[in-house]
């Protein structure tokens, strides 16, 4: 219960928060509004406090950088194309834009694809 609640408060949020707006996204790759960098910003602090609070563990950075980079660069082109990121295709979809399923599509389908791949991709 406490999961259904965390996503419904989540989609709530977002919405609200117009993060969902793929006007506000425009206008954040296009660098006409602070908008959506102060709603990322406020998200990467709480991420950053959360990780310290649980004490996380990190991998060494320098093995890592161009998978974080070369995933950025899909993940930021998938986001200006469709206009959402992971999270807002579930809100969208919830307030009844049904195009989101073919994006929700997209990103299972990238989702597996890189499950399947993983192994083969260099370290």
């Amino acid at each position: 219960m406490k999961y259904i609640f965390t996503g419904i408060l989540f989609g709530i949020i977002m919405s609200k928060s117009e993060a969902i707006s793929w006007y506000r996204i425009q206008e954040m790759f296009r660098f006409q509004s602070f908008h959506m960098y102060g709603i990322i910003g406020t998200a990467v602090i709480a991420g950053i406090l959360g990780l310290r609070l649980n004490k996380t563990k990190f991998p060494p950075k320098d093995r890592v950088w161009k998978r974080y980079l070369f995933g950025g660069i899909i993940f930021g082109t998938g986001w200006a194309l469709t206009g959402a990121c992971p999270g807002p295709i579930f809100v969208l979809i919830g307030q009844g834009y049904s195009v989101m399923l073919i994006v929700l599509a997209g990103a299972l389908l990238g989702t597996f694809s890189y499950g399947l791949l993983k192994d083969r991709l260099p370290h």
